[in-house]
Parts: C-alpha cells; structure tokens; sequence
C-alpha cells in the first residue's frame, strides 16, 4: 500500500497538505493465494501445448 499527496488539490480542512489518496492491493484482498502446481504437472501442461503447436505448424506448412 502506498500513500500518494495530491498538492495540487488543497484539502479543506487543511490547506497546505493536499488530499492523501490511499492504494489497495486488490490482488491479496480479493484473491486468496494458491499454491503452484507441482512441477511434473506443469511440464506435462507444456508438454501437449508444444505439441498442439507442432500439429498447427505443420498443418500451415503442408
């Protein structure tokens, strides 16, 4: 989270600060984490990508 001042729009209570605009991490707020696959099945995932792009590249080459 970050604090970012707006001096350019003076707040009315306070003239000389500015309004503080906060930032919120919708990522962490709204997406609770999960942990990676593991690892064979990550490759086994790549594995038949790479192969549907080689069946592609060699329709578009025939």
């Amino acid at each position: 989270m970050g604090n970012r001042r707006d001096c350019a729009t003076p707040d009315k209570r306070d003239v000389g600060i500015g309004k503080v605009d906060c930032e919120s991490n919708f990522n962490r707020a709204f997406f609770p984490y999960q942990p990676p696959r593991p690892l064979h099945e990550i490759d086994a995932g790549l594995a038949g990508v790479e192969e549907r792009i080689l069946d592609l590249l060699r329709e578009v080459t025939e």
